[in-house]
């Protein structure tokens, strides 16, 4: 069984269509692990999508906010902006879809899927030492998470030791592959649809095949151009629609 990773896609419906272009044929089952909504400009028809994609998707800290569940004081002044603009362009089907989205850890076919850490959804992994808890709490050996927008994710061995994993396809390759290995629990991170922060542009994705112990990191280009010409347009801030060209 080989599963489409999805996370961070942040409302940018043409690096959605875009990543399901480039793997189409290439999974079996859709997984999404939250913030379907938030910084973007089509809230709605990522929401469409994703509902009629996913075998499962869970919530995201930007999800639960512009469906009205939390607050968006915690939030600093441009991606709140957003994400109260988001708020009032969900159609009520759709909100309520969000709102009743669960929260991670949620387990499927052997590996299990969170939004940020296993215990807390709002908190960023980004080093070892913040792994570490995931790594030892989670339900199985194989977890997928987001969040960071990092493309990557940490590894313990037998040994206890932690490792960084950082991934970037070689030249004319659409992704880098990491094969798992035996006695070895992972957290891995399959990078942001819809704003990549590792300073690569493209659409990052996963695709694992749980039989073979393979994953997939992939990037895909897609017009960023058209993204920000629909940002600008719904008077989204201007900082979010500059970043989007530079992967930050």
């Amino acid at each position: 069984m080989r599963f489409l990773i999805l996370s961070d896609i942040h409302a940018n419906l043409t690096a959605l269509e875009a990543s399901l272009a480039a793997s189409k044929g290439k999974w079996d089952k859709a997984v999404c692990l939250g913030d379907i909504v938030g910084y973007g400009p089509d809230p709605n028809e990522v929401v469409d999508r994703i509902r009629e994609l996913a075998t499962v998707t869970i919530r995201g800290n930007h999800d639960k906010v512009a469906c009205g569940l939390t607050s968006a004081d915690d939030f600093n002044p441009i991606a709140r902006a957003a994400v109260l603009w988001t708020r009032e362009q969900l159609r009520p089907e759709n909100r309520e879809y969000i709102e009743k989205l669960p929260v991670g850890p949620v387990s499927i076919n052997g590996f299990s899927l969170v939004h940020g850490a296993l215990r807390d959804e709002d908190e960023y992994v980004v080093a070892p030492a913040q792994a570490l808890d995931s790594l030892l709490e989670a339900p199985s050996p194989l977890t997928f998470f987001g969040h960071t927008h990092l493309q990557g994710g940490f590894s313990l061995a037998e040994d206890n030791s932690i490792q960084a994993l950082r991934f970037k396809p070689a030249d004319g390759e659409a992704f880098a592959k990491l094969e798992l290995k035996k006695g070895t629990s992972y957290l891995l991170n399959p990078g942001s649809v819809g704003q990549p922060r590792d300073g690569d542009p493209r659409a990052g994705f996963a695709i694992a095949d749980i039989e073979r112990r393979e994953v997939e990191f992939w990037r895909v280009p897609y017009e960023v151009e058209s993204v920000q010409q629909r940002m600008e347009k719904a008077g989204l801030p201007e900082q979010l629609i500059l970043r989007l060209s530079f992967g930050r």
